[in-house]
């Protein structure tokens, strides 16, 4: 695995740099082709938290996991445990797509023990679309609770996706 580790507004000390190295080379053992895999990780600092930032590009789909926290040392094994979590997950779906379809669907992990996790789909809703505004949206998304609310925006009639930031702004992609 190839480590990329940069911090934004932070000086990687060596003693940072070693032991998120040692956290993220755990990670390789999910990997056949793990030399060829370039994981970036980004600290950055934001009031007096910490956070790491890290993408894993694989051949198939990119892995990417955040976590912020008063201590980079604890920042960085969150966030070792949630890429392994979202390993494990996509391990799940892969073999399950490999039964269904009885062709090869990953070849970035190697399977080595299976945990039970299972998603699936639990609830259907309909909705009625009506053209807004984006402060209408935002409205709606807060009325609502959610963490993102999809309307047709009135001005131009696309379909767009209103989402609440973690730093509590918004954000919204357009769908043309």
């Amino acid at each position: 695995m190839l480590l990329n580790i940069r911090g934004d507004k932070i000086k990687i000390t060596s003693p940072m740099k070693d032991y998120i190295e040692a956290k993220l080379v755990k990670l390789d053992k999910y990997f056949g082709d793990a030399d060829e895999i370039e994981v970036t990780a980004l600290v950055r600092v934001r009031n007096e938290n910490q956070i790491i930032e890290v993408t894993v590009p694989t051949a198939k789909f990119t892995l990417r996991a955040e976590e912020a926290h008063k201590d980079l040392y604890a920042a960085t094994d969150l966030v070792v445990d949630k890429l392994e979590r979202q390993i494990r997950k996509n391990k799940t779906r892969a073999k399950k797509q490999i039964h269904r379809d009885h062709q090869p669907f990953i070849d970035d992990f190697e399977i080595e023990k299976e945990e039970k996790e299972e998603s699936k789909v639990v609830r259907k809703k309909m909705v009625e679309m009506k053209p807004m505004s984006e402060e209408e949206a935002i409205l709606q998304l807060e009325l609502l609770g959610h963490d993102f609310f999809v309307f047709e925006d009135m001005e131009d009639n696309n379909i767009n996706v209103l989402y609440k930031r973690k730093d509590g702004n918004y954000g919204i992609m357009e769908i043309r």
